[in-house]
């Protein structure tokens, strides 16, 4: 059984038996692996977020939280440095710490032979790109879009006026290499669409959004398409 299968059976194995948990001689047992590679496992899982909870101990053992397993992961070396490439080359783009944690929780698991060849792979690509913009900011955005709360902005527009807005944000938007804010300007209602490196700062309210939708936008442009992580 491959790393990753095991992985994958190990978090199902602990996911069925809930409250009771599983020792880690059993465990060994029950995958023919020694003690030392299942806790090595369990280091694994609970690395890339699987919630494991363990209880020292006669009786006790490692067991995982009702209601979460870990899908199983096998990625090629290429397939893995693409996803570190494409967050290398992006890091202001919406959510892109999440993401990065995200693939080193991939990495964690993959099996060690195909992590070293992802890993010197990663070593022949090399990415140069502009500063982010502020952290600050970035995570206030980034907080009022995923709950839908209004933010407050002070943005200076391109012939350098500075106004405070109320805004509802309604979608991000990548539009020749800069990203957009666009959302319901309640200063002048209406949708507009806003540079993120020209708001200075933001806030996010207790506000909660009136409902505006992606349709009230209109259609992206021809080469534009909405991250679903679908292909085609």
């Amino acid at each position: 059984m491959k790393r990753t299968e095991r992985l994958h059976a190990l978090s199902e194995t602990l996911r069925r038996n809930g409250s009771r948990g599983c020792s880690a001689e059993r465990l060994a047992s029950q995958f023919g692996v020694s003690v030392r590679t299942v806790k090595r496992d369990l280091a694994a899982l609970e690395n890339s977020g699987a919630p494991l909870w363990s209880r020292p101990g006669p009786g006790g053992g490692y067991g995982l939280a009702a209601g979460a397993s870990l899908p199983p992961v096998n990625l090629s070396p290429a397939q893995a440095v693409a996803l570190m490439a494409a967050v290398s080359a992006a890091p202001d783009a919406p959510y892109a710490d999440l993401a990065a944690t995200g693939i080193q929780k991939i990495l964690g698991v993959l099996d060690p032979r195909t992590r070293a060849r992802a890993e010197e792979l990663a070593g022949r690509v090399w990415v140069n790109t502009a500063p982010p913009p502020s952290r600050t900011i970035t995570s206030a955005l980034e907080e009022a879009m995923a709950e839908q709360r209004v933010i407050r902005i002070r943005y200076t527009s391109g012939d350098g006026t500075t106004t405070t807005r109320d805004i509802e944000p309604v979608l991000f938007a990548s539009t020749n290499g800069q990203w957009h804010l666009v959302g319901w300007c309640r200063l002048r209602e209406a949708m507009r669409w806003f540079t993120v490196s020209r708001i200075e700062r933001a806030s996010v309210t207790k506000t909660p959004c009136g409902g505006h939708t992606v349709g009230e936008v209109g259609e992206p442009p021809a080469n534009a398409r909405p991250v679903h992580g679908r292909s085609g």
